[in-house]
């Protein structure tokens, strides 16, 4: 079935969520229906079109978004780029290094994981970049990304009635 895109009150995208949701949403009056599919649902006494984008009609106002810390936003973060040769790859032929080895003490953190191809994190082995005569392009953080940004990032084949509610940036 179809997901639906989530909107702020003042139009921001907030989330993606299931159809089912969106239409609970609707029916108790905490959302307006702004795009809809050509499919419909039906129950006994009603039938409504799915929708495909909703706006909450109250704000919905975020406090210290943190972002979950996870292999795949790590690759995001790092725009799918090996942090020590600067090649861009698929994701299934990359991975990621702790600078500091863990052997040394390095934690599993924002700022000691960066991504890695496979040659180069055999290259640098269990060893910190500077014991490898290698250099990171750019240094390890935490990111502090908008949610809008990580619902683009997220979605591939967006539907067509989400485009003029999404901001799209080219990298």
């Amino acid at each position: 079935m179809e997901n639906v895109l989530l909107l702020n009150a003042t139009y921001e995208p907030l989330r993606v969520i299931s159809w089912k949701r969106a239409v609970t949403l609707l029916t108790l009056g905490k959302v307006e229906v702004l795009e809809t599919y050509e499919r419909e649902v039906r129950s006994v006494t009603l039938a409504i079109r799915l929708p495909a984008v909703v706006r909450l009609l109250h704000l919905v106002r975020f406090r210290n978004h943190t972002i979950r810390f996870s292999r795949q936003n790590i690759y995001i973060r790092d725009k799918y780029k090996c942090q020590y040769c600067g090649r861009k790859m698929d994701p299934c032929d990359l991975t990621y290094d702790h600078v500091i080895p863990k052997s040394m003490g390095g934690k599993t953190a924002w700022e000691n994981i960066v991504t890695c191809c496979l040659p180069c994190n055999k290259r640098k082995g269990g060893r910190t970049p500077t014991q490898a005569k290698m250099h990171l392009i750019r240094k390890a953080r935490r990111p502090s990304w908008h949610p809008m940004l990580m619902i683009t990032l997220r979605i591939r084949n967006t539907p067509e009635s989400w485009r003029d509610y999404l901001f799209w940036h080219s990298a």
